[in-house]
């Protein structure tokens, strides 16, 4: 057990792409964390979807020792965090567990709208904050003006940057060294009873459930009686390790201390993300504070393509949810589609990941409805019910009004796309509330439903800003809204799973879209099919696919064209009856690739 004054827990922060992966492989490097052969470009993301994407998606802690100047040895816990909007919690997470943050700036980009988002919930957590500008070895870098941005826009002393090359290794050196005198040690009591806080866990296939913990008070050891306390469950324990980043077995954790431990856990539900983890003969008094749950903005339906898979979905649902607590699932049924269930996310690149992990990791085959948000139904007999499903909004009759959540979007952008990113806003029913500078890029704030940004707002953010603009949000409460639900009909049969609700003024526009999308997506059958959208009754957009025809004249050699006449009636009938009776097949793609209309 390392004594608490030689110990520094902290969390690497920025936007996406501003390197923090980078740095971390730095000073895991320079600590002697792993071996020159182990070593591989972001060592912390593990997952093949990390690597795949170029994103950090989990946060990963490692501990790593370091020989400072002063010759003492100190125990650094490292934090590597997310930088998208949608892995928030993630962040929230980490930052809890340390005393300190590395603020990570690209010195040629300059300060994101994630910078701040992350700044913020820094701050809220007491963190000592230690900024970095990264990147300095690119041609494009710009130190000073950059320095002047990160005083302007956050307020933090620029006399305290350091200026690194997390790729070339320039000026880490100094990194650790601030990292030791800069951050405060970490408190607690060691004869205390014992208080760890539960950050993470995922599911082991060897060990049953792994748990990262933070210790504030007592000691961890191997062969002790631990409770839950918010689950009210007890284990013993068997095995308590830190990451290196390998695994790495030892004999306890003290105060201030990060690591793991595996207690023989099958029943997923016991672990529950900020419970508090005591002693079962010395239990402490109070639970620690754990962290704020998470609220999911974007919900949809999940459906095994067999439903002989529902079972195998919700034991994959249970053990994913152990490894990202920011989503929330419940069961739930469709007329086409079947058993599934609906999970709310906090945003749609977090639901991609999700469905993509449960394809790969658990060998499933799902279909994705349509993303929708949470809306409040007023009935005209005085209750309020929450809608999370397009599908399931009661008769207009029984509706008094519809209220739709909007948020608070802080927009990042340079001069020179200012004008498309507010026409962007605007055509998104957007109200400016604030307009200001930060050097000759503009901090543009904006209110907006949400259900405006869920489908394709931040692909059409970064085509109309070439990529440089950044985007940040928060929930602003519920506002009534003039929305109608729109029904997709192929072959005369709603289709539940792509019903969606729009703004009155917006509905037509998308229900065009959606059909003319639908008709390269739908193979041809042997009869025509109809693809309509409607609001009600009312049919508002319309397209064909046509029947795919063989030529039943083919072998009819000159003779009287009745008879080839009597031949085409005949194949018509066939086709009418065909018709009236035909299943139409929509192929699993179709349901996501549907709702990318936004560029058409």
């Amino acid at each position: 057990m390392t004594d608490p004054s030689r110990i520094r827990n902290f969390a690497i922060i920025a936007h996406i792409d501003h390197g923090k992966s980078t740095l971390a492989d730095r000073l895991i490097q320079l600590c002697g964390g792993l071996t020159e052969r182990e070593l591989h470009e972001q060592v912390l993301d593990t997952m093949d979807l990390e690597r795949e994407r170029g994103i950090t998606i989990k946060a990963h802690a490692v501990r790593l020792n370091y020989k400072a100047q002063d010759g003492e040895t100190y125990e650094l816990n490292l934090m590597d965090t997310p930088g998208h909007v949608d892995f928030a919690y993630e962040v929230s997470r980490s930052l809890a567990a340390c005393e300190g943050s590395l603020l990570v700036v690209d010195a040629s980009q300059g300060v994101e709208a994630q910078t701040l988002a992350n700044v913020y919930q820094a701050i809220e957590n007491d963190h000592e904050i230690v900024p970095i500008l990264n990147k300095i070895d690119l041609p494009a870098a710009e130190p000073e003006r950059i320095m002047a941005q990160i005083e302007e826009v956050i307020g933090l002393d620029p006399k305290n940057a350091l200026s690194v090359s997390a790729k070339t290794g320039a000026g880490v050196e100094a990194v650790l060294e601030a990292l030791v005198h800069r951050l405060p040690p970490p408190k607690g009591d060691v004869d205390a009873p014992l208080s760890a806080l539960l950050i993470d866990s995922w599911y082991d296939a060897y060990l049953g459930v792994v748990i990262l913990v933070r210790v504030r008070d007592g000691r961890l050891k191997p062969g002790m009686k631990i409770r839950m306390m918010a689950a009210d469950a007890t284990y013993g324990v068997d095995r308590v390790g830190v990451y290196t980043p390998k695994p790495d077995l030892i004999g306890e954790l003290g105060p201030g201390e990060i690591g793991f431990l595996t207690a023989g856990i099958k029943a997923v539900a016991d672990c529950r993300i900020g419970d508090t983890l005591t002693e079962e003969k010395r239990p402490t008094a109070t639970a620690l504070p754990g962290f704020k749950p998470s609220i999911p903005v974007v919900f949809c339906g999940l459906f095994p393509v067999d439903a002989a898979d529902f079972e195998q979905l919700r034991e994959s649902l249970a053990k994913l949810r152990l490894n990202d607590a920011s989503f929330a699932f419940e069961p739930e049924t469709s007329a086409a589609l079947g058993f599934g269930f609906r999970c709310g996310y906090l945003g749609l690149l977090h639901m991609e990941i999700i469905t993509e992990r449960l394809e790969r990791e658990f060998n499933l085959d799902l279909i994705t409805t349509a993303p929708s948000v949470i809306y409040r139904v007023h009935m005209t007999g005085g209750e309020i019910e929450a809608l999370h499903n397009p599908a399931d909004l009661p008769d207009p009759v029984r509706i008094a009004r519809i209220e739709e959540p909007w948020i608070k979007t802080t927009i990042l952008v340079p001069d020179d796309y200012l004008g498309p990113v507010l026409q962007l806003c605007t055509e998104r029913r957007g109200v400016q509330i604030d307009l200001t500078y930060a050097g000759s890029r503009a901090m543009v704030v904006y209110r907006l439903p949400l259900n405006e940004i869920v489908y394709d707002f931040y692909d059409r953010l970064k085509s109309v800003s070439r990529g440089y603009a950044s985007f940040d949000y928060l929930m602003d409460g519920y506002e009534e809204g003039d929305l109608v639900k729109l029904s997709i009909l192929v072959n005369n049969e709603p289709v539940d799973a792509l019903a969606m609700i729009v703004h009155r003024a917006h509905a037509e526009a998308r229900g065009r879209a959606m059909c003319k999308r639908l008709k390269t997506l739908i193979p041809r059958q042997l009869f025509k099919v109809a693809l309509q959208a409607a609001i009600g009754g009312k049919i508002i957009a319309r397209e064909t696919v046509n029947a795919l025809r063989k030529d039943v004249t083919a072998k009819c050699y000159g003779g009287d064209a009745t008879r080839k006449r009597k031949l085409l009636e005949k194949q018509k009938k066939g086709k009418k009856k065909m018709r009236a009776f035909g299943n139409v097949e929509i192929p699993k793609r179709a349901f996501l690739e549907a709702l990318k209309v936004g560029d058409d």
